[in-house]
């Protein structure tokens, strides 16, 4: 079922892209996500609507009052805020939603690729099975892996002149700065450094950007592609949300010397 509904719908809305931009299939992939990052656009303005009323909620006195007053009791506290999340009809895990229901479409995604580069025998039979009827097989296969520097189906690394037996994993450090930029731009800061929502969103703020890159470091290049053209399309569409705050970037020392205009 995992093929049938993920896998090989995927691979065959590539190839359409790929026959689409003339045989460009590093192209393919970033019209691809731009595709994806249009259809999971209102789970992203959920995320938003989220993030800020989890701010909005913890500046609040009721709830920097429970704070106070359960600080020696995490569980009541806990319970408390659950009770507080459900009476303000707030989800506290909105605003990591849209990132944890990306990771199916990247598996189903790394799996395309590697199956529309077709690298074996058995793949390129699989991949064969595996294609609709309303491509000329002939037309699509083998596929172009090139793409820059790159081969697609491979691990990207970046050889220099100076150092010829040095691969660099230039798009895995894109990916984890892109998509740490990401998380930092889209989730506002918690206003109370005891609470455990704002502390689990900060902690998501460093590992997934460190898993997003491993991930480039260690699977087809292809996927690095993807995440890179995800982060930086999120941001595009977070701006033209007319929600963008280059401040959460900064140090919350130095934010608070410098002033919205």
């Amino acid at each position: 079922m995992w093929d049938t509904f993920i896998v090989y719908p995927l691979t065959n809305v590539l190839l359409w892209i790929y026959q689409f931009v003339g045989g460009n299939f590093g192209v393919a992939i970033i019209i691809f996500t731009i595709l994806i990052r249009l259809v999971t656009h209102p789970l992203m303005a959920s995320q938003i609507k989220s993030s800020q009323g989890l701010q909005e909620l913890q500046k609040s006195k009721k709830w920097q009052d429970i704070q106070k007053k359960y600080k020696g009791d995490k569980e009541k506290l806990a319970q408390e805020q659950m009770a507080i999340y459900k009476e303000m009809g707030i989800n506290p895990f909105g605003s990591c939603l849209p990132t944890l229901i990306q990771l199916p479409i990247i598996f189903g995604l790394y799996q395309s690729i590697m199956l529309a580069l077709a690298a074996s025998p058995s793949q390129l039979l699989i991949l064969t099975r595996s294609i609709y009827s309303m491509f000329d097989i002939t037309k699509v296969i083998p596929l172009n892996s090139n793409f820059l520097w790159m081969n697609l189906g491979q691990p990207e690394r970046l050889y220099l002149s100076f150092l010829p037996t040095i691969g660099i994993p230039l798009l895995a450090v894109i990916v984890a700065i892109t998509s740490y930029f990401q998380q930092k731009l889209i989730t506002p800061p918690t206003t109370n450094p005891g609470d455990q929502t704002g502390n689990m969103s900060k902690m998501m703020n460093i590992y997934m950007p460190l898993l997003m890159g491993y991930f480039a470091m260690t699977y087809a290049s292809g996927l690095a592609i993807y995440f890179i053209a995800s982060n930086l399309v999120g941001i595009v569409q977070y701006a033209a949300l007319g929600k963008l705050d280059w401040r959460n970037l900064l140090p919350k020392s130095i934010k608070g010397e410098v002033k919205p205009k």
